[in-house]
C-alpha cells in the first residue's frame, strides 16, 4: 500500500501508555518463546488479505517464509491499519507487515527492516483524461486514513477535496459509485482491483510517488530487525522470494 499510520496517531497512543509498560522482546526473547507475533490489516489485496477465514496474500507468505527460516512459530494478528504501528509501542506483537511504506516521520516512532518491496501510488480513475498530478487539480480524490497515498494527496496544489476512508477497499468503492473522480493506491493494488473488474471502467493513471516498503519492529530493536533482515536475505537468496512474487504478481516486486 504501500502505507501508513502518521506520527500524531502514533504519539498520542504512546502518551495513553502507562509508565509500566513492557519492553519489546528482544530475538532472543523471542527464541525461547520459540513463537513471534506480527500484526497485519487483513484488508489489503493482494499482500494481506482473508480468503473466507483464511489470511493469505504475498506479505503473508513472505512473513511466514522467513519465520520458517528463523526456525520460529508464527502467530497472526489482523485489525484495523491505524492501530498496527501504535501496537508495537505497546509491545502487542513483534512486528508488523502490512505495506507500510518507508518514511521519515514513521522511522522516528518505529524501526524499519530492509525493504520486500519496492512500489508506490498510482492515481486511479474512470476518466481516461485523469492520469497525472496535474489532472486532479479541481478533483475530489479518495484514499485511505494513515496511509502515504493520504499524506501526499495532501501536498497536491488545486486538489478540490480529499476524502479519506478507514479501509482502501472503501476508497475504491467512493471511485466505483461516482463519490469521487480519482482513488491514489499502490500500483499492484489497482492494477488487481482493474483487472478483477473489467467491466468497471477504472483506469490505471500516474505514479503519484515510489516508496520502498518494509515490516516494522519497536523502535530501537534492532537484535529482531537485524535478523528479519538475514531471513529476508536468505528468501530472497534462495530463490523462494522470486517464486512468491511471480505467483502473486508476475514479476519479481523487490528493489532493484
Amino acid at each position: 500500500m504501500s502505507t501508513r499510520p502518521i506520527l500524531a496517531l502514533l504519539l498520542a497512543a504512546a502518551a495513553a501508555l502507562t509508565a509500566g509498560a513492557a519492553q519489546a522482546r528482544s530475538f532472543d526473547d523471542i527464541k525461547k518463546d520459540g513463537k513471534i507475533i506480527i500484526a497485519t490489516e487483513g484488508q489489503f489485496a493482494p499482500f494481506n488479505y482473508f480468503q473466507g477465514t483464511k489470511l493469505t496474500g504475498f506479505e503473508v507468505d513472505v512473513a511466514e517464509a522467513m519465520v520458517a527460516k528463523m526456525g520460529l512459530k508464527l502467530e497472526w494478528k489482523a485489525l484495523g491499519f491505524d492501530a498496527l504501528l501504535a501496537g508495537l509501542r505497546q509491545d502487542r506483537w513483534d512486528m508488523v507487515i502490512a505495506s507500510h511504506g518507508i518514511t521519515e516521520e514513521r522511522a522516528k516512532a518505529v524501526t524499519f527492516t530492509e525493504p520486500h518491496y519496492c512500489s508506490g501510488g498510482v492515481i486511479v480513475a474512470k476518466d481516461p483524461a485523469i492520469k497525472s498530478a496535474k489532472d486532479l487539480a479541481g478533483k475530489v480524490v479518495s484514499v485511505q486514513t494513515g496511509t502515504t497515498y493520504l499524506e501526499n494527496v495532501k501536498k497536491l496544489a488545486g486538489v478540490k477535496e480529499m476524502k479519506n476512508f478507514p479501509q482502501d477497499t472503501d476508497a475504491r468503492g467512493a471511485l466505483m459509485t461516482g463519490r469521487v473522480d480519482a482513488w491514489v493506491t499502490d500500483r499492484f493494488v489497482a492494477k488487481q482491483a482493474v483487472d478483477a473488474n473489467p467491466a468497471g471502467g477504472m483506469k490505471l493513471g500516474d505514479f503519484l510517488f515510489i516508496e520502498r516498503i518494509a515490516s516494522a519492529v519497536s523502535k530501537g530493536n534492532t537484535s529482531l530487525a537485524t535478523e528479519l533482515n538475514k531471513a529476508l536475505a536468505a528468501i530472497q537468496a534462495d530463490g523462494t522470494y522470486a517464486t512468491l512474487s511471480k505467483k502473486w504478481f508476475n514479476e519479481d516486486i523487490r528493489c532493484k
